[in-house]
Formats: C-alpha cells, structure tokens, sequence
C-alpha cells in the first residue's frame, strides 16, 4: 500500500472524539455518565406523540423538501419573531438541517477556501476544528480563561488579518457556560462590520441562558446579512436523537449553506421535523419551567462538586459546569479523567481536547447536569471519595 496516510491529512489528530472514549468508559465500568451531555429523561409526551403520528400518518416518511418542511420552516420564522423581534421568510431565510453540527459543517464547507481565517473562541466544540479543517481554512483561536471567560475584544480585534473570512460564535458557550452580555455582543458585531466579516453563531442554548437572557448577534445593526444563526430542537426539547437543526440568514447566506448541505445528508428527519414544529410552538411556561429546573440542577450539582473540592466555575448557560482539579492535587484533566470512573464511578470531559493552548485547557474539567436529580445527588456522593 501506498506510504501516504489514508486519513486527510486536514483530519489528523482528529480522531475518534473524546465523547465517544468517555462514553464507552461509562459503559464497560458501569459509571455515572456526567459527561455527554443528553439529558437521561426524554421531552414532552405530546411532541413524541406528534411523532410517532407523523410517522404513523406517512408525513415525513419519504423525503422531505430540500429546505425542510414548510410546517418547521414556518415555525422557526414565528419563533425568531416571538422571541427575538427577527423577521424571516420561512421560503428563503429558512434551512432545516440534520442538527445544528451538519449546519455548523454546512457552513464552513459553503463560506470557507483554503487559505481562509477564521477566529473562534477557545474552547471550542470539537466539531468546529474538524469542520474548519475540512474546508481548508485555519482557526484561530481566541482563549477564554478563567474565572471569568469573558471574551478580551482588543485581543479579538488584534487576531483579525487580511486573510480572516469569519468569526464563529457560540453563545451560551460550550463547555465554559459563558454568556455573551449585550455590550460584548456590540463589540463583536463592530469589529465584524469594520472589518466585513462574516459571523456564524451556534445558538443551541439559546433558551438555556440562566440570568440576562440570550440575544442573538443578528438583531444587532449592520449583522443580519452577515450572520448565519444556527440552533436545533435537541437541547431545547430534550429530543437530542432526533438531530433537527435549522439556520436563518439573509437569503444569499442560506442559498450558499444550502448548496453545501445537499451534498452532506440532503435531507433527514422527516417525521421529526412535523413533531418541532409543534414543540416550538409550546406556550412561554415550557420554556421558562425548562430552565428554572435546569438552573436548579445546576446549583445542585455545583455546591456537590465544590463540597468534593473542586474549584467550580458557576456557569451563565448550557447544561455543563466547568470546574478546576488543581484544588484536588491534580494537574492533568485528561488523566484524571480517564482515572475517575475507577477511582469513584463518574464520568467526565476534559476541556483539554476543547483547546489549541493545552496547558490553559489541562487543569480544567467539564461536568453535565441535564440529569435527573437522583443520579446527580448520586454522583455528588461518589465523587467526595476523591
């Protein structure tokens, strides 16, 4: 066989995800997995009935149009509008996608070349780097540290060269909880006019962020028709297998998502789509009892982990909580990690893998507390045996 490498190189280092090693470990030690972040109750009875209907009645069982389905298409669109006062045409301003990670990839793979920058903020999601990659173009990385991980805008302003092409924003951030306040979001949107920026920005926790609200970046002057916003159904709705996603953008930006995304799934999740249709219609008490509970899981795993001692970052948004090993007399998140299922039957993620800069990223370790209370209360109580 040839000497080349059968992997693209775009790829290498990549590798099969740190989700799927600690998940695996979950399994074959019989520990708590506080690592992946899917809630272990399902969503509303009545969007899985709408499912299991749409399915029933043949509404999605053959392929669905391109787009998505008008139903979900409409849906989003009276969404952006409810809550956020952003106006689009569910025609032309509307893609449905399989999850917000196709739509992340879509993205890169319709608006990048090589050559391409682009800046994001560190830690990022893994399959932001693996989606950059694969469009040829380079992250850039703009870290977040700790305690605070607000964002430093002259930093941003100062990575931003002739060969920057977009700025990917995520907001409630993953892993580290924080959420971008109104004047950061200002800041951002400036430099990326000043500079004609393109801006993606994953939105998946929108409706999670705990104090302050959520205010996506579109609504700000001079962004919606260079932004793409992506969010999906599973965070929200507790549906995380269903894998529905949606962009909206000015109508060249999703023409151009779209071209990429034809050749990725076409199309998915056809009785699905009919089913969030509905879920995103349900009244404002869904969304506001969803992230009292969530607010309140949250407090109740931070104040185990710091009783353990841990060194807690108490998170803004998302599901997980960000803490510090060193308090504990450890060094190295992913050892640790691998360890702790041993050690005391818990699962983690180190936010390591999240980082170009190993060492701001090697101390620290992610916990998820989209749990039902008594695996967390149970967690809590093995991990004070470290």
């Amino acid at each position: 066989m040839s000497a080349r490498p059968l992997l693209n190189r775009r790829l290498a280092g990549l590798g099969t995800t740190i989700f799927a090693e600690m998940s695996a470990l979950a399994t074959s030690t019989g520990s708590i997995n506080l690592g992946q972040g899917f809630p272990d109750t399902d969503g509303p009875a009545g969007i899985a009935r709408a499912a299991a209907d749409a399915v029933l009645t043949g509404r999605g069982n053959q392929y669905p149009p391109g787009p998505g389905v008008p139903e979900l298409r409409q849906a989003v669109a009276e969404h952006q509008r409810r809550f956020y006062g952003l106006d689009w045409d569910p025609d032309t301003e509307v893609l449905v996608t399989a999850g917000a990670t196709e739509a992340i990839a879509a993205a890169m793979l319709a608006l990048l070349e090589p050559g391409d920058e682009v800046i994001a903020f560190e830690p990022f999601y893994d399959s932001y780097a693996a989606c950059i990659a694969m469009a040829g173009a380079t992250r850039v990385p703009l870290t977040l540290r700790a305690p605070s991980f607000r964002p430093d805008l002259d930093e941003l302003r100062s990575l931003i060269t002739p060969r920057t092409r977009l700025l990917l924003v995520n907001t409630p951030h993953n892993p580290t909880g924080l959420v971008l306040h109104a004047e950061e979001l200002a800041g951002i949107a400036r430099l990326a006019v000043e500079h004609d920026l393109l801006v993606v920005t994953d939105e998946v926790y929108e409706h999670l962020a705990f104090s302050g609200g959520h205010h996506p970046i579109a609504a700000l002057p001079g962004m919606r028709e260079r932004t793409v916003s992506i969010s999906s159904a599973g965070k929200t709705f507790s549906f995380t297998g269903w894998k529905v996603g949606w962009v909206t953008a000015a109508p060249a930006l999703v023409s151009a998502v779209r071209t990429a995304k034809q050749y990725l799934t076409y199309v998915s999740a056809g009785p699905f789509q009919y089913a969030v249709a509905e879920a995103l219609r349900l009244p404002d008490s869904y969304f506001d009892t969803l992230r009292a509970d969530l607010r309140r899981k949250r407090d109740l795993l931070a104040d185990g982990l710091a009783a353990a001692g841990f060194g807690v970052f108490t998170p803004e948004g998302t599901y997980f909580i960000t803490t510090d090993i060193t308090p504990l007399g450890e060094k190295d998140g992913l050892e640790f990690c691998r360890s702790l299922p041993a050690r005391c039957g818990v699962v983690a993620i180190p936010n390591v893998v999240f980082y170009d800069d190993a060492e701001a990223g090697r101390p620290l370790v992610r916990f998820t507390f989209c749990k039902q209370d008594a695996v967390l209360e149970e967690a809590v109580a093995r991990l004070q045996r470290l």
